[in-house]
Parts: structure tokens; sequence; C-alpha cells
């Protein structure tokens, strides 16, 4: 079974919104709180930076975002979110295509790092999962193209399946969905990595897993 794009991938951004505000609608009080996926930021900052990403892409698409908020609270910081989605949405959507692809799986990841952050478990199913996922696995596809390695197969226990690199796979590394998903965001160790159900040493493929913004932490991934 290969997975295959069945929408938009805006079509994920409202819901990535609709479950934080959810998320965080009666924790109010977690502001200072420490997302240990993004360790240098607060769940404040980390609604900040949603916020400004939104902006930019406003911009790209010719709108002009709202002025710099002053928002302070877990509710101010979700409504100027709001402010700035709603109007991408529409954006997003008269662009049709793909057009928000990374700053969707920017958000999605988030919204898995809050949970993480709150000991929620990820949603079992998400509009922006499989969007999401398939900006990971083009940009870890060209990690492992670049470095002249062969072909990995992802696959998960239900079956789907992925090749990152080109050519024919000549490994397969197994795991549930939602780990993949980590894994491939840099949100899981090496060591973590490497304890994977691997069809082979997975050492060559480690370094991989180091592209774009993401890179393994040093510490256990959440």
């Amino acid at each position: 079974m290969t997975a295959s794009r069945p929408a938009p991938d805006f079509v994920g951004y409202p819901e990535v919104r609709r479950g934080v505000r959810a998320l965080l609608a009666a924790r109010a009080d977690v502001r200072e709180r420490r997302v240990p996926a993004c360790p240098e930021w607060t769940v404040a900052d980390l609604l900040g930076h949603l916020a400004a990403i939104a902006g930019r892409v406003v911009e790209r698409h010719g709108g002009t975002p709202p002025a710099r908020t002053d928002a302070r609270t877990v509710p101010e910081l979700l409504d100027h979110w709001d402010t700035v989605g709603e109007d991408l949405d529409r954006r997003l959507a008269a662009a049709g295509g793909r057009s928000g692809e990374v700053m969707v799986m920017d958000a999605y990841t988030h919204e898995l790092d809050l949970r993480a952050a709150l000991g929620v478990p990820p949603p079992a199913e998400h509009a922006a999962w499989a969007p999401s996922f398939e900006v990971l696995v083009r940009g870890f596809s060209g990690s492992v193209a670049g470095r002249g390695l062969p072909a990995l197969r992802l696959r998960t226990p239900a079956g789907s399946e992925w090749t990152a690199g080109a050519g024919r796979p000549v490994a397969t590394v197994t795991a549930p969905a939602h780990d993949l998903y980590r894994a491939l965001a840099g949100r899981r160790s090496l060591a973590q990595l490497a304890a994977l159900e691997w069809s082979a040493a997975p050492g060559p493929w480690l370094d991989a897993f180091s592209w774009g913004p993401f890179a393994p932490p040093a510490w256990p991934g959440v």
C-alpha cells in the first residue's frame, strides 16, 4: 500500500488551530510551561511562532497581517492566531494547490509538541497528518539521496509504505505512524531511531535524519 495525497494541504490548517485551541482552552495557566520538543520555548513562545509564520504566509499571498500583537494570555494569543489564520484560510483556498504545505506541516508538528508537553496523546485522525507527513518524507528523501545512501522503505504496522531516496529500497524501517512522523520531524534521538524496527543495521541512515530545520535531539524525544 502506498499513501496518497487526498486533499490540498491547507485543508488541515483550520483543524490544527481548532485542535490547539481545544487543547489549551482549559489550561490558560500553562503560558510559561516549557515545551520539551522545543526546549527554548514556552507555550506562549510556540503560539507566537505559529501566528508569526501565518503572518508571513499572508504577506506572501498579497495580504497585510495585523500589526504585531501585545497579546499576553493564552486566550489572547489564540485569538490573534485565529485572526491571522482565518484570513490565511481564505487566501490559501483561493490559491488552491499545495501552497501552504510547509506551514501546515510546521503547525501540525507543533500541535503534537504541545500535546506531548501537556501529556495528551496524539489525535487518532487529523486532516493535517497525511499532507504533513508527505512534506517530511520528501525532505528526508532528499537527505537520503543527497548523502548518497541507498533508498529506505518507511512502513507502518498497518502496511502503509513510503520510499525515501532514489531507486529500490534496500532496507525497511517499521514503526507506528506517529513515531515515524516524530522521527522525520527531529523529535526522536539517535538511540530512539536505532531502536525502531529495522530490517538492516540502521547506522548508514541515521545521519540522514538531520535535514532542513530538523535534527535528532541529544535527549530522548517526545
